[in-house]
């Protein structure tokens, strides 16, 4: 499947979505929004997907907004309100995706680039990060001082920078980006589809609700997780001193 704007392909139980407006610099507009989301429909109605794996072509991972669109819609209240409902509708669902989300972002991501690294489960750097991001996402990803100072001031973080601060998990050494990517997303494929179903719901849950009710939600979550076909065969190959096999459930 491929759209304008967003390529798209499976293969070894990983989806692969490229944003691919490399003229634009992948700049965000009405239409890779759908093409995006058209995209996730497709990944939550395949059940051999484990990992999604979310790149982009060119020299330049996303450089948020398309101006173009901005200026257009900006002026009348209500395309601009349907725009950015669009957009965060498209994001959450990016975030709410029942499996894990690995980013490979090189060059730059502005502004509603990095809010997409956001949504991801993890991040592979290769490069320099902008300052800019989603006002409620990012607080709770690197605390509300250093969230204040890249949305108030703007500026640049380094790959090694964002590392430090939390905003990325692996920087790559330059040219391995892909290589790196894939080698997260196919980890985590070969792995429990279940399991990680399952953990990405519980850590994604984490900051919504009290230490209570999170616990009661892990008891409830992973009870059902140990009754699944993959659970069964984890447990087998543990016993066996074997590597487990897991099949798409």
């Amino acid at each position: 499947m491929e759209h304008g704007t967003v390529a798209y392909s499976v293969k070894d139980g990983v989806a692969r979505v490229v944003l691919n407006r490399p003229d634009q610099l992948n700049a965000i507009s009405p239409t890779l929004l759908e093409d995006l989301d058209r995209a996730c429909a497709v990944i939550e109605g395949d059940p051999s997907v484990r990992a999604m794996t979310l790149t982009a072509a060119g020299r330049a991972f996303c450089a948020g907004a398309d101006l173009k669109a901005v200026r257009e819609l900006s002026p009348d209240p209500v395309k601009w309100s349907s725009f950015m409902r669009l957009w965060h509708r498209v994001f959450n669902r990016v975030e709410a995706l029942p499996v894990p989300v690995v980013a490979g972002v090189h060059g730059l991501a502005l502004a509603g680039g990095l809010e997409l690294t956001l949504v991801s489960d993890l991040v592979i750097a290769d490069g320099l990060v902008a300052g800019g991001g989603g006002s409620q996402r990012l607080p709770r990803l690197i605390g509300a001082r250093r969230a204040k100072e890249m949305m108030l001031l703007g500026g640049w973080l380094s790959a090694a920078q964002a590392l430090d601060w939390g905003l990325v998990n692996r920087v790559a050494p330059a040219g391995t980006l892909d290589a790196v990517v894939e080698e997260v997303a196919g980890a985590i494929a070969a792995g429990s589809g279940s399991a990680a179903r399952t953990v990405k719901a519980l850590v994604n849950r984490a900051f919504d609700t009290d230490l209570t009710s999170g616990l009661e939600l892990e008891l409830f979550m992973v009870a059902a997780h140990m009754r699944s076909s993959e659970a069964a065969e984890g447990l087998r190959a543990f016993a066996e001193k074997r590597k487990p096999v897991f099949n798409a459930s």
